[in-house]
C-alpha cells in the first residue's frame, strides 16, 4: 500500500481513535512506513487498557500484511514506553522488529518513561526524529489530561455550560431542557467520552435525574459518575444507577442507613471532609479522582458547585455552549462573589468559538 503523502496526519488520525478506549493510558497514533517512505507497512492505535500500545499493534499490522519492517521508519505521536507495566516496553518491540528510525511527535511525561524510551532506541543504533511543532502540539492537546495527571497530579478540569447569550442556565423554577438544540447536546457527548470521570452536585442529581453516561456518540467505554453530596441525599433510584458504569458519591455524612442504601445500588461512597459550613473540601475530591487515574474530569452541574469549583483555582477549561436566545432572570452559570474589585475577576482566554448546529461553541481556558 502506497504511504500517505503526510504520515504524520495519519498517526493523528489514529490516536484519535483511541479516545473512549484508551483511558487512563494516553491515545497514541503509529504509522510504520517503509524506510524510502514510498510504502505503507503497518498502522495501530493503542487499545483499552490492559492491551497492546499503538506501536505494537503497527507491528502486528505489518506481520499481517507480509511486511519485513527492518530499516522501517516508525512515526509514533507519544514516546514509546520504556516501562513494563500491564504490557511489555514498546521501545523494546521496536528495537526486536530492528526498525531504523523513530520519529517521535512529543516526550511521555510518565516518570517511568519521560526520555528513557527515546534513550533505548538510541542506544540500540536507532535514529530519532522529531514532529513539525504544530504536530507536536495536536499530540498533546490530544492527551492534555493525561499530561496534566502526570505533570500536575490532577486531572485536566474542563467546566460544561449550555446557557443563553445572557448568560441564564436555567428559569427560575429551574426549567433547562433544552436551551441549546440537538448538534450542541451530541457535541457536549463527544466532551464527555473524553473524560475519565463525569462530575455532578446534589442539586443537579435531584432537579434534573441526569444519568451522565455517553449516550449521543458512539464509545468502546464509559466514564466515571461522580456526585458530590455532604449529606447522600443522592436517592438510590435515581437514573445514575440504571447503567453499568461505577457511580462514585462524594460525602461528609456518616448515616449508615443511607449509605448502605447507595452501596446497594452499586454506588461507591467516599469520605471527604467538610468546611465549617458544610461544603466539601473540593481538593479531596480532585485528588482521588487524580489516585483512580482520571486523565479529563468533565464537570456538568449547577451554578453553586461551578462557583465553589472556579474559587478552587482548578478549572482549566471553560466548555460553553451558547444558544441565540435571551432568557433574562433566572440561574446564572456559576455563584461566586461578590468581587470587591475588578482585579478579582477569574480570567480566561479565548481557545476556539465555532458554531455547533444553531449554538456557538466557546473553549475558554484558565490564564495562567
Amino acid at each position: 500500500m502506497t504511504a500517505p503523502s503526510n504520515p504524520w496526519s495519519l498517526s493523528l488520525a489514529l490516536a484519535e481513535q483511541a479516545v473512549g478506549l484508551s483511558d487512563p493510558n494516553p491515545r497514541v497514533g503509529c504509522v510504520i512506513v517503509s524506510a524510502d517512505g514510498a510504502t505503507l507497512l503497518g498502522q495501530g492505535h493503542t487499545q483499552a487498557a490492559g492491551g497492546p500500545h499503538a506501536e505494537v499493534m503497527a507491528l502486528r499490522d505489518a506481520a499481517a500484511r507480509g511486511h519485513d519492517v527492518r530499516g522501517a521508519t516508525v512515526v509514533v505521536t507519544l514516546e514509546p514506553c520504556a516501562h513494563h507495566g500491564r504490557t511489555p516496553p514498546c521501545c523494546d518491540a521496536l528495537v526486536a522488529a530492528g526498525v531504523g528510525r523513530v520519529e517521535i511527535a512529543c516526550g511521555d511525561p510518565n516518570p517511568l518513561v519521560n526520555g528513557q524510551g527515546s534513550a533505548r532506541l538510541a542506544a540500540a543504533g536507532i535514529a530519532l526524529g522529531s514532529a513539525p511543532p504544530e504536530v507536536a502540539r495536536r499530540a498533546r492537546e490530544l492527551n492534555i489530561g493525561f499530561f496534566s495527571r502526570m505533570e500536575r497530579g490532577r486531572p485536566w478540569l474542563r467546566m460544561k455550560i449550555a446557557a443563553s447569550l445572557d448568560g441564564i442556565t436555567a428559569l427560575p423554577d429551574g426549567a433547562s431542557k433544552w436551551i441549546t438544540g440537538a448538534e450542541a447536546r451530541a457535541d457536549g457527548h463527544a466532551f464527555r467520552r473524553r473524560a475519565g470521570a463525569v462530575l455532578t452536585g446534589i442539586g443537579t442529581v435531584l432537579a434534573d435525574d441526569p444519568a451522565l453516561d455517553v449516550r449521543l456518540v458512539p464509545t468502546a467505554r464509559q466514564p466515571l459518575r461522580c456526585v458530590v453530596d455532604a449529606r447522600l441525599a443522592t436517592p438510590p433510584t435515581a437514573r445514575l444507577f440504571q447503567t453499568a458504569s461505577q457511580v462514585v458519591i462524594y460525602t461528609a455524612s456518616d448515616d449508615a442507613a443511607r449509605r448502605a442504601a447507595l452501596e446497594a445500588r452499586g454506588a461507591q461512597v467516599v469520605p471527604v471532609a467538610a468546611g465549617a459550613d458544610g461544603r466539601l473540601a473540593l481538593e479531596g475530591v480532585l485528588a482521588d479522582l487524580a489516585a483512580r487515574q482520571v486523565n479529563e474530569l468533565h464537570v456538568e452541574a449547577g451554578a453553586r458547585l461551578n462557583g465553589a469549583l472556579l474559587q478552587t483555582g482548578r478549572v482549566d477549561e471553560l466548555l460553553l455552549y451558547l444558544a441565540p436566545d435571551l432568557l433574562g432572570a433566572g440561574r446564572g452559570m456559576a455563584a461566586f462573589g461578590p468581587l470587591a474589585s475588578l482585579d478579582q475577576r477569574l480570567r480566561f482566554a479565548f481557545e476556539s468559538a465555532e458554531r455547533v448546529g444553531a449554538d456557538l461553541r466557546v473553549l475558554a481556558r484558565t490564564v495562567v
